[in-house]
């Protein structure tokens, strides 16, 4: 695999969006699964120094979701509701992180499976040019880039395996 096809891109088509793209070495129908299902997100989704984290996931339409991170005392709290779901190629769901819940924004992820690699797409739409530049300016991109390598290689202990 081209060392750059596995890195994080993320860019801002307008002012209201950020646009996250990545590649998976994995088909879609894992990535899917690793990314819905909470005993999967537990293992990849965020920091490295997160400790007794709650994943809550009601994945159907209209149903909701919560993560919460403690960070050395410090809680990190974000959550959100599932607007559509077509497996295994589209969810958009809202997302807001809790303590800034009047900057939520959607999110409409999909995966695109091509020769057995997947290229996930994440827009994230803001309502504001405000919420985005905050969001922009969070370490976001740093912290997503590291997360879906840790996505990367869940997806490596998974490939083989019933999920």
């Amino acid at each position: 695999m081209d060392a750059r096809l596995d890195k994080l891109t993320v860019t801002t088509p307008s002012d209201l969006e950020i646009v996250m793209t990545r590649w998976f070495d994995a088909p879609a129908a894992l990535v899917f699964d690793a990314m819905t299902k909470p005993q999967h997100v537990r293992r990849w989704w965020g920091c490295a120094e997160s400790t007794d984290s709650t994943f809550e996931i009601d994945f159907r339409i209209g149903g909701k979701w919560r993560y919460v991170l403690n960070m050395g005392g410090e809680v990190h709290a974000f959550s959100g509701e599932y607007i559509e779901i077509i497996a295994p190629v589209l969810v958009i769901s809202t997302e807001r992180y809790e303590p800034f819940a009047q900057h939520d924004y959607v999110v409409t992820l999909t995966l695109d499976e091509r020769d057995g690699r997947t290229l996930m797409t994440s827009n994230i739409r803001h309502k504001t040019k405000e919420g985005r530049d905050g969001h922009l300016q969070s370490g976001m991109e740093q912290g997503a880039a590291l997360t879906f390598d840790k996505l990367e290689q869940l997806l490596r202990e998974l490939e083989g395996t019933e999920v």
